[in-house]
């Protein structure tokens, strides 16, 4: 049995890892992680860039990736602590937009500002217990290569949207969107998609 295998099999020793890796009630790494485990463990590529003001709130037990030529800029939140969060090559995270993950993002994707994307829900099915008390699930969101995500957009757990997509300013996106098509509104519904035999953008 791995070192892994044996602090989840051991509660006691699962909440020590634990306490010694987050502040205790909150979703922040210590210090000592952030300095001496992330730059170690995580990916940043070649010429990516994480600006000083991002809150990088990562953990060592699930990925955190940015690509080559990547950046997030100023007040942004990324946060691995329930899912991985990877980010491709070229893709620019936009002012204050908050990535939770399970979280995949393409490359030369173009996210504006105050985004959210979270594959992250709390659990609320017992009536008897605080919300807070009964645990999350998770479902990966994914971003496809080239698209670009309009300022206020919210993406909710599970959703794919697929490659050159548009998704216009303050939608909320409930379902998949497929490749090449552009999505407005809450729920956000598809406009027009790109058609490959006739070379056009079709209203749907």
């Amino acid at each position: 049995m791995g070192l892994k295998e044996k602090i989840k099999s051991n509660e006691k020793l699962k909440k020590l890892v634990h306490w010694s890796i987050l502040i205790p009630k909150q979703t922040r790494p210590r210090l000592w992680i952030k300095w001496f485990v992330n730059p170690f463990y995580h990916k940043k590529g070649k010429g990516a860039i994480i600006r000083y003001q991002t809150r990088l709130d990562v953990v060592p037990w699930n990925k955190f990736e940015l690509g080559e030529d990547s950046t997030i800029e100023d007040f942004s939140a990324i946060n691995n602590g329930v899912g991985p969060v990877i980010i491709g090559d070229r893709t620019k995270i936009g002012l204050s937009n908050t990535i939770i993950g399970p979280v995949t993002v393409g490359n030369d994707v173009r996210l504006a500002q105050n985004i959210t994307l979270s594959g992250l829900n709390h659990n609320y099915e017992d009536v008897n217990r605080p919300i807070h008390i009964q645990g999350v699930s998770t479902a990966p969101i994914t971003i496809g290569d080239g698209t670009w995500i309009g300022a206020n957009v919210v993406v909710l757990a599970g959703v794919t949207i697929g490659k050159n997509c548009v998704v216009a300013a303050g939608s909320v996106v409930t379902k998949d969107i497929p490749n090449y098509a552009v999505a407005v509104g809450n729920p956000a519904r598809i406009l027009k998609q790109y058609n490959p035999e006739k070379e056009i953008w079709e209203k749907v």
